[in-house]
């Protein structure tokens, strides 16, 4: 293909201009270029990455594996005063300037100095200049040095540093060598707290402190104590508490090493016009709790036209109120008589923002004027309405290998707040229309059609039959979901109908924790034109030829006479036919042959059959990720689907009709009977300056039983792909040691495992290596091919690996990716040709996708 080419031709580039580059071509005479920076602590040599970070002057960034510095090449192509030169060779140059004013019109010349010009500059903004050593940043990296250990206790660190240089080379090396002698632990910790309700709550939680008697000093954990004493106050009524009210003093003077820590918490200080005064911090209760339903600032000085009390609560509309009151303060976590905490005032606003029915909800607090005290805070919750209906339309014109011109379009109303309940319902449809205009039928015209339409209608709240408050709250943000679709297709691949729908429900009882319970998920699959098979399928098709010209005569009647070339089966009967005959004997083939025929018809039969499919499924989910920059944490996935009992048993009862080979059929359909479970695992490392370690292991087995031979095609196991396996293209890997050029490879057992370290190149363009290691196999399941089972252990010498490297471009709302994938270990080979023997760019398989592969 023509992209390997061009990657071929990319890494003889890289690799040529790399190799001739002159690291230190920009590096002045008598300045070094910074090769190293080595930092040795009491005398020991220290590369964690948190401590080599800390130099002001870094070396220049270099690309993994091949140890070069790119982006440096980069801005060293860069010619310096680019604007001079230009000017003298282009300009001032009388003979050079009618050269070109000869060739080019002086209008042209200017613009080709400007274009010269601008690349030049480009060239320097994407490059990175030489880390020319400096002593004045090499003394500010000891000072910086010292300064992070006197943080971390060690108060009497030196720091001095030499500097090793070879001037012939150019080139130079940084040795900082920090002395850091005994470090201080922490011995008293003195309590100074002015206001006494807050010195209460001190006490009552001191046992949770981060600081203690005995560890070594740490500013991190002062930092963190700080933290955790702003979040316990205000989390327990000191609403106007303040981060700054907290001050540390340490004395270690004449201590022995040891630290003397002295706590301050300093009343609320309070300004007026002449002056400053305190009032000791006091715990606040929460008085009156006011909900404006529909407000907007202009509304913001009217009366109220409606209001209504639902258990404490008071709520009030401008207009009419549309929402009932029982479910609009499901969503509010502040209650009356309640000790003022940020915690419920965060968890209301956000819970209010996942109903999708206001805009920006706003909360405000203000004193009580009927309390003298000052200890009473009335809640005010503003909130604006999203409009009832959102409409959205879109239309699209396209063309493809199967339509040669297509339209299509499509649309979805949204109407919030449908029963009152704060529930939304979402309607959409979509519909096309194409020409395929194949060869067979030039003058087609608008023969291909697709008609589909799905319901979505969610409540903010668990609707079930038995109560669930008691372990769903709604703090955990509940939602119930009923859905429904129905899809049509015409004249493309099979022809299908399908009709999906389901109840689901989703909880979230941390930040961390989410779990989902498919109470009911149905999908009907229906072939409208299983004759089209052969025409969709061509790899089966043309394995089904060659085995037949081997076999038939040249004027067998199985040949279509109609087809272009004259020895090829009809479709569908001859092609069906010659299956029939082979595997009844009628045909003789060899072996081999009739093992692949064999293949072939098990495969049409699998993908032609229909499906109706009644689950029910539970999954967890895990992810320690705090917001989109945090580069290092864990992802855990659980998954447990069952299919088909509830039928069975119902089957039992009322006598279903059955198959052929006795299997249960409802609409005319057998149905699906399995046990499906599914684990993944993610891990990411954060090893600062963009460079990151992900890491992933992924399980899945599927078990048909009781109405089923086989897992439904749309719930088997695929390998390959730009976020699987990326030497193998999608489905085409597998299973086992195969090598099926099936264009739909699938089974019932999975396992993956995937590495890769991602890498910054240069700005937003991020580098990766990657291996990846995996397989599907066939278990448990009517398959009998040996190649294809997983039998014990020793079925896992067919696992396949892959290796490769990628880029990766971050647009910040979406990173687009390109891998580059090789069959390091293919388990279609022999085993002593298993290991590199496609590990060539004719073989490499080139990845595109959206954001990282895990």
């Amino acid at each position: 293909m023509q992209y390997r080419y061009f990657i071929t031709a990319l890494l003889i580039v890289l690799l040529c201009t790399i190799t001739g580059c002159n690291a230190v071509k920009r590096v002045p005479d008598g300045e070094q270029l910074l090769m190293k920076n080595h930092i040795l602590v009491n005398g020991k040599e220290n590369l964690a990455a948190n401590i080599d970070n800390i130099p002001y002057q870094q070396p220049n960034n270099r690309l993994p594996l091949i140890n070069a510095p790119l982006r440096l090449y980069i801005y060293n192509w860069a010619r310096p005063k680019i604007d001079s030169i230009m000017q003298a060779k282009a300009i001032d140059n009388e003979a050079t300037r009618k050269f070109w004013t000869a060739i080019l019109s002086r209008k042209q010349l200017d613009q080709y100095i400007k274009f010269k010009i601008a690349f030049n500059q480009a060239l320097k903004n994407t490059g990175e200049a030489p880390a020319i050593i400096s002593e004045n940043l090499t003394k500010k990296s000891a000072e910086r040095l010292d300064e992070y250990y006197s943080k971390n206790g060690w108060f009497n660190v030196k720091t001095d540093y030499s500097i090793k240089k070879d001037s012939l080379k150019k080139r130079g090396e940084v040795t900082y060598n920090v002395t850091t002698g005994k470090p201080y632990m922490i011995d008293s910790i003195k309590i100074f707290i002015k206001s006494p309700e807050a010195d209460s709550l001190y006490n009552h939680y001191k046992n949770l402190s981060n600081i203690k008697s005995g560890k070594q000093y740490k500013l991190l954990d002062i930092n963190a104590e700080t933290t955790r004493l702003t979040d316990l106050f205000r989390n327990n009524g000191l609403f106007h508490f303040d981060r700054e009210y907290i001050s540390f003093v340490g004395d270690t003077v004449d201590t022995n090493h040891k630290a003397n820590l002295e706590l301050y918490i300093k009343n609320r200080q309070i300004n007026t016009q002449d002056s400053v005064y305190e009032e000791p911090l006091k715990v606040h209760k929460i008085s009156t709790v006011k909900v404006f339903t529909d407000y907007s600032y202009a509304q913001r000085n009217d009366v109220p036209k409606d209001s209504t009390n639902f258990n404490d609560y008071k709520l009030y509309g401008f207009e009419k109120m549309k929402y009932k009151p029982r479910f609009l303060t499901d969503a509010i976590f502040i209650e009356p008589g309640d000790t003022y905490s940020d915690e419920a005032r965060n968890r209301s606003l956000i819970r209010l923002g996942q109903l999708r029915t206001f805009r920006y909800p706003d909360l405000k607090f203000t004193a009580d004027p009927a309390d003298s005290t000052g200890r009473s805070l009335i809640a005010k919750f503003l909130l604006t309405p999203l409009p009832k209906f959102n409409l959205r339309a879109n239309f699209d014109i396209s063309r493809s290998t199967i339509q040669q011109f297509g339209i299509a379009g499509g649309g979805s109303l949204l109407i919030r707040n449908l029963l009152g309940g704060l529930e939304t319902l979402q309607i959409s449809g979509r519909a096309s229309i194409g020409a395929s205009a194949t060869k067979n039928n030039p003058d087609a015209f608008f023969d291909i059609t697709e008609l589909g339409a799905d319901i979505n209608f969610t409540l903010p709240r668990i609707f079930f039959p038995l109560r669930t408050g008691g372990f769903i709250k709604p703090e955990m943000s509940p939602s119930t979901a009923f859905t429904a679709g129905f899809g049509i297709q015409q004249n493309i691949g099979l022809d299908k109908q399908n009709i999906t729908g389901g109840i689901n429900y989703k909880w979230k009882p941390t930040t961390s924790n989410n779990f989902r319970f498919d109470l009911l998920d149905v999908q009907y699959i229906r072939n409208l034109n299983n004759n089209n098979y052969f025409n969709v399928y061509r790899n089966s098709y043309d394995d089904l030829n060659t085995i037949a010209r081997t076999t038939l005569s040249p004027d067998s009647p199985l040949y279509d006479p109609a087809r272009e070339n004259p020895e090829e089966l009809g479709i569908p009967t001859g092609a069906q036919q010659f299956i029939n005959s082979v595997q009844n004997g009628g045909i003789n083939v060899n072996p081999d042959q009739l093992l692949q025929v064999n293949r072939i018809e098990e495969r049409r039969q699998r993908l032609t059959e229909d499906n109706l499919i009644l689950a029910t499924s539970f999954t967890f989910t895990r992810n320690t990720r705090s917001d989109i920059f945090d580069d290092g944490f864990t992802s855990f996935r659980a998954k447990l689907e069952s299919a088909g009992n509830l039928l069975s048993l119902a089957g039992d009862a009322i006598n279903l009709s059955q198959s052929a080979v006795g299997n249960q059929k409802v609409l005319g359909v057998v149905f699906s009977q399995y046990l499906k479970g599914e684990l993944s695992l993610i891990k990411h490392w954060d090893f600062g300056n963009d460079n990151i370690l992900a890491a992933r292991a992924f399980g899945g087995l599927a078990v048909p039983y009781g109405n089923s031979n086989s897992i439904p095609f749309i719930r088997s196991f695929f390998a390959g792909g730009a976020n699987d396996n990326r030497a193998w293209q999608a489905y085409r890997l597998g299973p086992g040691r195969t090598d099926s050029p099936n264009e739909f490879n699938e089974a019932n057992l999975k396992l993956a495992f995937n590495i890769e370290e991602r890498f910054g190149i240069f700005g937003d363009l991020k580098g990766a290596l990657f291996v990846d290691v995996g397989n599907i196999w066939n278990a448990l399941d009517n398959v009998d091919d040996p190649r294809a089972r997983f039998d014990s252990f020793k079925s896992l010498e067919d696992i396949a690996v892959g290796s490769g490297f990628g880029l990766r471009y971050d647009f910040n709302f979406f990173v687009l990716r390109f891998d580059v994938g090789f069959k390091t270990y293919d388990p279609a080979l022999s085993k002593e040709e298993r290991w590199f023997t496609n590990f060539t760019i004719n073989d490499a398989v080139l990845n595109v996708g959206i954001n990282y592969p895990f």
